[in-house]
């Protein structure tokens, strides 16, 4: 109730500037009906350490994405699959998400390149910023001083040696070894290991022993020693096509020196591989396993091992057994596998499937870019995606992808600094005119040029010194 001298001056003022103010009573309700009326717009983030990957398209927040912050807390498994249809961003966001990583002090990142653009793998441009050389990894020029990596590397212990030949062979064969095969690859591969002791053993041993084979390889088995020639060459024709056939020269010899297994990012340059053909997911499973013997180490320190094309791992049943085995273990030692494939339907659907089934499970983390309808369906019902993602799926636009980090799906619109784009734009073939690619080529050779005339010039300048301190010696 208002006073006399309120209520007076309230109806003057009404009178001469008409009513301001409505007066209404409070609306009380509970926390259910107020939830109805204000709708959330996004799901909780995932925190505020780690990688930022970009913002969250409902709700605009920032997004940040971490499988080594959030492991053990909402992430059952690091391991992360990247998929989507060409063209929407996926190397994008993998390029700036291991720059991003590489800025804390304890991460390494190995990847595989299996994608080329002018002769180089697409992660050429990232590894010379860095100032490192990728691991270029081409039968030519293997032959003529390359890189070499060796099945039978000391660093690999017998038992993953045996296990990485069995692989080699069987992915070449596409069937399994049988038992007969199986024993004397094994009794070729324990004389080879037991009696070549002064240097590396080579392939090139192991094809040898399995040509002839030892009396007591037959003996132990109480059969005849043409017997185990024969079970052997079938393996022996095998193994003598990456000695002698088109994959010659990449793994029959020693481990080449100076790979530096310490160095922040190591790239495995595989452009120059067919995609194609049987050598790829040979290569993937030698490097593979050459690296969880020589790389991954207890010490503390986060690993992340990205594969391009990693359809090539997951399709071929003996390719992703490795594989599997890998994941398994490298939780304990920090690893996280990263998987980038163009569609579910590749791996699911192949001779793989049950393996695929098990390393998509251990992918807690998965990121899916603008794909066709069907493709979409699909695609929702192997991961288990919810509706409303799956129907958007199809709709997204170059750069907006669906994660699902654990059962948290939201969108998320990925972010490129000015800093970053240069590095990570790989369809120059398709967007950049002929005159301005004849220019980038012409700067290079400028500069190839004007560092040639540096060279010449301080050569010069050192034989003029050493002219003239003979000279005055004279």
């Amino acid at each position: 109730m208002l006073d006399p001298l309120a209520a007076l001056t309230e109806a003057f003022t009404s009178f001469l500037f008409g009513r301001v103010e409505t007066g209404r009573l409070p609306v009380r309700t509970s926390t259910g009906q107020a939830q109805a009326v204000y709708l959330p717009t996004a799901a909780p983030g995932l925190g505020d350490s780690g990688v930022i990957i970009g913002r969250e398209v409902y709700s605009g927040k920032g997004y940040i994405y971490d499988p080594f912050q959030l492991y053990g807390q909402q992430l059952p498994a690091p391991h992360w699959l990247v998929l989507g249809e060409s063209g929407n961003g996926k190397s994008a966001l993998e390029k700036t998400y291991v720059l991003r990583q590489l800025r804390f002090r304890d991460r390494q990142v190995v990847v595989l390149d299996a994608q080329g653009e002018d002769g180089v793998g697409e992660w050429n441009l990232i590894a010379q910023a860095m100032g490192l050389t990728p691991i270029r990894l081409d039968p030519m020029a293997a032959l003529d001083g390359g890189i070499k990596l060796n099945p039978l590397d000391p660093a690999i212990t017998v038992t993953g040696q045996l296990a990485l030949l069995r692989t080699i062979i069987e992915v070449a064969m596409g069937r399994g070894l049988d038992e007969r095969s199986g024993f004397a690859l094994k009794v070729a591969h324990a004389y080879v290991a037991d009696t070549v002791t002064d240097r590396q053993p080579i392939l090139t041993d192991i094809v040898e022993r399995l040509r002839h084979p030892m009396p007591e390889s037959a003996e132990a088995m109480n059969v005849a020693l043409d017997d185990v020639r024969a079970w052997g060459l079938d393996v022996a024709l095998v193994l003598d096509r990456l000695v002698d056939g088109d994959l010659r020269g990449m793994f029959d010899g020693p481990t080449s020196a100076g790979i530096d297994l310490d160095s922040p990012l190591i790239v495995f340059d595989l452009s120059h591989i067919d995609r194609n053909s049987i050598a790829m997911p040979i290569l993937m499973a030698i490097v593979g396993v050459w690296l969880e013997h020589t790389w991954i180490r207890p010490d503390r320190k986060k690993r992340i091992f990205l594969v391009e094309e990693a359809w090539h791992i997951i399709n071929s049943p003996f390719v992703a057994q490795l594989f599997q085995r890998l994941l398994k273990f490298g939780r304990r030692l920090g690893l996280s596998f990263v998987a980038v494939v163009h569609h579910l339907s590749d791996v699911v659907d192949g001779a793989a499937a049950k393996e695929a089934a098990a390393i998509l499970k251990m992918a807690s983390t998965r990121t899916i870019y603008a794909q066709k309808a069907d493709e979409a369906r699909a695609t929702g019902r192997v991961l288990g995606l919810p509706r409303w993602a799956v129907e958007i799926i199809p709709t997204l636009t170059p750069g907006i992808a669906v994660w699902d980090v654990n059962g948290n799906v939201q969108v998320v619109k990925h972010l490129i600094t000015e800093a970053e784009r240069p590095l990570v734009f790989t369809d120059r073939a398709m967007t950049q005119s002929s005159s301005e690619h004849a220019a980038d080529l012409a700067e290079a050779e400028a500069e190839a040029e004007a560092e040639a005339r540096a060279e010449a010039h301080a050569a010069a300048q050192v034989a003029l010194a050493k002219q003239m301190a003979d000279d005055a010696v004279a």
